[in-house]
């Protein structure tokens, strides 16, 4: 189509008739008079809006000079008026601008002229003068503060000589704004030592004339003394010698009549004391201290101390305000209680009240700040000293320690007599006060107050954690309205708190719908709003439910400790609230903060629904934890470490309020929910697993699943994991190169800020990243997080399905789709049989070699270690197995699976018997296995014999084989669960406890999950065990044993007699359960830390070596979360197979048959069969575990039944001599029965052969 009339597609010449230049590169540059090139629309546009701005830039410059004309004029009028009052001023006051130190050194006095400093003549005069005064001064001339110290002198004399009576009323409002001025002037620059001295005289003399005009006003007030306080000017004025009249002014304000006193004292703590390092300026803080009324402080702390809304504006106090009021406040109460202002040892209710406030505003600031080495104290006070740079400190704490006067108080509040004593005042909440509603109120308040206070010190000293907790467990309070010190009726901390958490609607709530729990999770939407707490419901507000968690979680830290010291008798006594009578003499103060079991039961139905709802509603509470960076976003783009002043504090730490977490205390997020209500459950859980208390199936929750599609969509979780990990490993491979270490340390050399920024920068990304994938795989996988972390909420069975599913799924994955062993060999020899490739990957025969071993019958284990090591994680893949005799004779088999599963038994009962001489693993006194805790020690005894010394090649070398040999022990033992083989090896349950809690770890490389408990102690030494437990128990001074917190380990080592005999010596170690030991004896007060350190020693510290060999090596077969779905028991059960009755009949149904035994086309058993299914029914338990051991090797059965017995059982015929005994080959689980004739020679022959032991040969 053409584009004109007159059929030319080219393009007409544009003619330009307007004189103006079209090209715009030719153009003038545009300004703010130049117009677009070209006319038309948007030359008009262009033109209007042009006009338009430069209008309104007129009307902006007339606005602006009308502005600064009213201002000139005003200044210039005031200033004219303010001259007028001066020289007026003057005429009443000849000598007003010269103060009286510098008339007295230059002047004469003309003879009948008045004195400089003299008494008014009138008390008209002083009025006149008093009323010009203020409306002139200017602070910043000289000449007015020589006016207005002039003034004040005569004033100062005039009232000490009576002849002015300023207590009239008429006086009071003169005399307030003087107040001011001289407030005002203070903190002037111009102003002289001298005038300082003269206005705090003046101010000492007005708290005495008007002190409630002064309380009115004493924010300001003592604002300005704090300003005063912490100028340097002030500083040198106030000379020690004057600082006796300024207590005198801090302190009169506050002694003003009711009802302003309470307003003075709010002024006087947020205004004065949050000034840093008053201490160093009194030289003691006790002399200012001493002078206040502790209730009235308190009183007006707690208003301070109220959350601030944005009706009301922000009149907070900042954090290193709040660090110093803090500090102050504890040591007034010290004071007070030596003064006797307190009396008793526990904390007044109200110090508790207002210490708890500050304490959670301070948490995360003090708990990061509590243990940074300690600064030398600065010569500058204030925050100078508060805020010293880091570079003392570790190398990438952005934190700075405390000052040493805050750090000392602040480490005041952690011990035993505060905290044991923290109860005292409260009262026990019983049914009868729910129908009392003030006494109900009261108490409630009490404990929510006590339980907020015992929180937040444990969220701020988590290094003492341990001891708070047991401080708390021996605290104890009263039944009934008694005196503290009244003992009839005491109860322990625990249940004081259990009966506070279980009258609580949160307690209620969610004990009774299970789904409201979310709701009651979720943070207060007005903290981040800054408005008026909201309600959840009709019942509950968001402040009550915050005071409620803090309950419950108190409680919930008390319980699990109580429970990792408590033994099962004493968990297991009926006591409900425990009252000990003084003639009942001294009990176990565990027995008597154990619930009651019916209690019990209620508890663990709250833990379970809470338990639930945490794992399960994962995306709906992922928003709930995230907290803001710990660093300012500034720092990442920072070369140099900020300073933190008291405004980047305000940022970092009060600008959190918005994802605050639970219970209104910084660090109590919902993973710190999560993580205690896990453990706590656990520990419930396994106490009734060892002795069952609860119904039979109270543990289960599948009411909340769809358990059709359970198994299914557990399995499609697994994969979807497995997918993100496998992206995010790559993710993180990419990254190994980036390393903090690599970058420039030194931010003052040229060139590396770049470097630095890009530093900060990546490590905010991972951060961010590490973060987002956790709450992504959480959401992502539900029911895989409640089976690692709660697993008995899901039937046993159901888990081993899904374990087996796991496996399956496992075995495809790695296969290629190959699951049977030959087929995999051969798609493996399918694809580069012999040819290495070019990127040197192994070819299909190097694979088939590395899987296949010759195996000695008189060292399975050193061939085995010697062949497989290597292999890691390719131990999952099939293995052949050649048996050769001592002449290298390779022996007979049946192959086809049986040869492996021989193999593996043949490697667990070598390496686990205790007459192999490896020594690996030892018995306890129920003939359970765990690893050997001195094996090391042992080894190292061994080396040093042969003259090796200590770390070098060849001793690490020893040390690294015997640790590999536990390593490889895993593996055998997850390679027996991968595939589905039973051995007949009883493992310690504390030892299979550490199996189910490595489901954190990947590689199962570390106990992290697992903590020592004195009932594990049980099944490592029972009378260890015993004697701790009557330690513990022990009614008189344990000082008496002479126990110190050390312990001795026996090590055994062989040595060669002179005959070439070994021997074994003992030899004993003593160490240090804690630093300094030796000289820490054990006493009443500490001996549950001994019995835990000794447990803990016991159980994780020595044999930390071998068991995290052992759990990486089972980790590199099975993966840990698979582990994590079982519970020890239960774990038992997956590696030797069903402890309960041989059901005969599944055996039968699932059993097969070859030889003349092959059932025909009749489908009837052959007579011979029928008469051994007689006999087995005729047999007891044990004699058919006994022949199910002789065919299998094991004496259980499977965890699902004898269908998932591999090999399956089967029998064949062995001929028909009746004097023949049966024989088995284990490695296919084939029983070889001859055809006896009847059913008394075949139980006799049968049960003959059992007994002796016969049959394991491969025919």
């Amino acid at each position: 189509m053409f584009q004109s009339f007159t059929g030319n597609s080219r393009r007409s010449r544009q003619v330009n008739l307007s004189g103006r230049n079209a090209n715009p590169f030719g153009a003038p540059p545009p300004g703010p008079r130049s117009s677009p090139a070209a006319p038309g629309p948007q030359h008009s546009l262009a033109n209007a809006q042009q006009e338009r701005l430069s209008r309104q830039r007129e009307r902006d410059r007339i606005d602006a000079a009308r502005k600064i004309q009213r201002v000139w004029r005003g200044s210039a009028t005031r200033g004219q008026h303010k001259a007028r009052l001066r020289r007026e001023w003057d005429n009443l006051e000849p000598f007003g601008h010269q103060s009286i130190s510098s008339a007295s050194q230059d002047l004469e006095q003309p003879a009948g002229a008045p004195r400089v400093g003299a008494p008014f003549p009138s008390e008209d005069q002083c009025m006149l003068e008093l009323r010009l005064l203020p409306q002139f001064i200017d602070t910043a001339a000289e000449s007015d503060l020589r006016r207005l110290d002039g003034f004040t002198l005569k004033l100062l004399r005039s009232n000490g000589d009576g002849s002015l009576d300023l207590s009239k009323p008429q006086w009071k409002n003169p005399l307030r704004r003087l107040g001011r001025l001289s407030l005002k002037v203070l903190i002037s620059k111009n102003v002289l030592s001298t005038m300082i001295d003269h206005q705090l005289s003046l101010l000492d003399q007005l708290a005495d004339l008007i002190p409630n005009e002064m309380a009115y006003d004493s924010h300001h007030y003592y604002g300005t003394l704090s300003m005063l306080i912490t100028n340097k000017k002030g500083m040198k004025a106030l000379k020690p010698s004057r600082r006796s009249t300024l207590l005198n002014v801090l302190l009169k304000p506050l002694r003003a009549p009711l009802p302003k006193s309470p307003s003075a004292y709010e002024g006087f703590a947020e205004s004065f004391l949050t000034t840093p390092d008053l201490q160093a300026f009194f030289g003691s803080i006790d002399s200012l201290l001493s002078g206040l009324d502790y209730q009235l402080l308190c009183n007006a702390l707690t208003k301070v101390l109220e959350p601030v809304s944005a009706e009301k504006g922000d009149k907070s106090i900042g954090q290193v305000g709040k660090l110093w009021l803090l500090a102050y406040f504890i040591c007034f109460q010290s004071t007070s209680r030596q003064s006797g202002a307190t009396t008793g040892t526990a904390p007044n209710i109200d110090y508790v009240n207002v210490v708890s406030i500050l304490l959670r505003s301070l948490a995360e600031e003090i708990s990061q700040r509590i243990d940074i080495e300690d600064a030398p104290a600065s010569p500058n006070s204030g925050e100078e000293s508060d805020m010293e740079s880091p570079d003392r400190n570790t190398k990438h704490s952005t934190y700075h320690p405390l000052p040493r006067f805050v750090r000392q108080q602040v480490l005041s509040l952690v011990n035993q007599e505060s905290v044991t004593s923290l109860l005292t005042y409260a009262d026990v909440i019983t049914s009868a006060d729910e129908h009392t509603s003030s006494s109900y109120y009261t108490k409630t308040a009490k404990s929510r107050l006590l339980a907020s206070y015992a929180l937040t010190l444990l969220r701020i000293f988590p290094r003492k954690a341990d001891e708070i907790r047991m401080w708390l467990y021996l605290g104890s309070t009263s039944l009934s309205n008694v005196r503290p010190n009244d003992f009839k009726t005491r109860v322990p901390a625990v249940k004081f708190f259990w009966q506070a958490s279980r009258g609580t609607t949160v307690f209620k709530t969610i004990s009774q719908e299970p789904r409201a729990a979310v709701e009651l999770l979720r943070p207060n939407p007005a903290q981040s709003s800054g408005g008026h707490s909201r309600s959840i419901s009709d019942s509950l507000d968001y402040e009550d439910r915050d005071q409620e968690w803090t309950t419950i979680l108190i409680f919930f830290e008390l319980y699990s400790f109580v429970l990792k010291v408590m033994d099962d008798e004493e968990f297991f006594s009926t006591s409900s609230i425990h009252i000990r009578e003084p003639n009942q003499g001294s009990s176990s103060w565990t027995k008597e903060s154990a619930l009651h079991l019916q209690e019990v039961q209620e508890l663990t139905i709250f833990l379970k629904n809470l338990g639930f709802t945490l794992y399960w509603n994962a995306t709906d509470l992922a928003g709930m934890d995230q907290q803001h960076s710990p660093e300012d976003i500034r720092t990442y783009f920072s070369t140099e470490r900020v300073p933190k002043f008291e405004t980047e504090q305000q940022s970092r730490f009060d600008s959190k309020t918005a994802n605050t977490a639970i219970a209104g205390v910084k660090g109590m997020t919902v993973e710190y929910v999560k993580g205690i209500v896990t453990g706590l459950l656990r520990m419930v859980y396994e106490r009734d697993s060892r002795r069952p208390f609860l119904p039979k199936h109270h543990w289960l929750m599948t009411g909340r699943f769809d358990m059709e599609s359970f198994i299914p969509a557990v399995v499609s979780e697994e994969e979807n994991r497995y997918l993100v990990q496998e992206a995010d490993e790559a993710d993180s491979t990419e990254d190994e190169g980036f390393s903090d270490e690599d970058m420039p340390s030194s931010s003052g050399m040229v060139g590396t800020q770049h470097a630095r920024r890009t530093q900060n920068l990546e490590r905010l990304r991972k951060q961010q990243w590490k973060a987002s994938r956790k709450k992504y795989l959480e959401a992502l996988t539900p029911r895989l997080e409640i089976l690692q972390n709660m697993p008995f909420f899901i039937p046993f069975a159901t888990r081993v399905q899904i374990f087996r599913r796991f496996v399956f799924w496992d075995q495809n994955r790695r296969r290629g789709g190959h699951i049977d062993p030959d087929h995999w060999r051969m798609s493996v020899m399918e694809h580069n049989p012999f040819q290495r490739i070019e990127n040197s990957r192994p070819t299909g025969h190097d694979i088939i070699s590395r899987h296949h071993a010759k195996i000695r019958r008189e060292s399975v284990f050193e061939d085995a270690y010697e062949q497989f090591y290597g292999l890691g994680d390719g131990l999952k893949e099939p293995i052949q197995i050649t048996f050769v005799d001592k002449f290298d004779t390779v022996e007979a088999g049946i192959d086809g699976g049986g040869v492996t599963k021989e193999f593996l038994t043949s490697v667990t009962n070598e390496a686990f018997s205790s007459s192999n001489g490896l020594d690996l693993f030892i018995e306890n006194d129920q003939n359970l296995l765990y690893p050997n805790p001195a094996a090391l020690d042992e080894r190292k005894d061994i080396l040093e014999q042969a003259g090796l010394r200590q770390n070098s090649s060849e001793w690490n070398d020893n040390i690294r084989d015997l640790l590999r040999r536990y390593e490889f022990l895993g593996r055998i033992i997850g390679k027996c669960l991968y595939e589905g083989i039973l051995v007949d090896v009883g493992f310690a349950p504390f030892f299979l406890l550490k199996w189910a809690l490595t489901g954190g770890s990947k590689a199962a490389s570390r106990e992290s999950s697992y903590r020592a408990n004195m009932n594990d102690l049980r099944d490592l030494d029972e009378s260890l065990y015993q004697g701790l437990l009557q330690l513990k128990n022990y009614p008189g001074n344990v000082e008496d044993f002479s126990l110190n917190f050390t312990i001795t380990d026996t090590i055994s080592t062989p040595h060669k007699t002179e005959d070439s005999h070994n021997q074994h010596f003992t030899r004993t170690v003593t160490r240090d359960l804690r630093p300094n030991g030796s000289n820490i004896p054990v006493t009443n007060e500490n001996r549950l830390f001994y019995i835990s350190y000794v447990a803990r020693h016991r159980l994780q510290v020595q044999p930390r070596p071998q068991t995290n060999a052992f759990l990486r090596g089972l980790g590199e077969v099975i993966q840990p979360e698979w582990l994590a779905m079982f519970n020890q028991s239960e774990i038992q059960t997956l590696v030797g197979g069903d402890a309960s009755e041989i059901d005969v009949d599944d055996l039968r149904k699932n059993t097969l048959y070859g030889g003349v035994y092959t059932i025909g086309d009749d489908n009837q058993e052959h007579p011979s069969i029928q008469l051994f299914w007689q006999v087995m029914r005729a047999l007891s338990d044990p004699n058919r575990r006994k022949v199910l051991k002789f065919v299998t090797s094991t004496p259980r059965g499977p965890l699902l039944g004898f269908s998932q017995l591999n090999p399956r059982f089967s029998i064949r015929d062995a001929g028909a001599d009746q004097e023949r005994l049966p024989s088995t080959s284990t490695c296919v689980n084939l029983l070889k029965l001859p055809r006896y004739d009847t059913a008394r020679v075949l139980e006799e022959k049968l049960l003959y052969a059992v007994n002796a032991g016969a049959g394991f040969d491969l025919s």
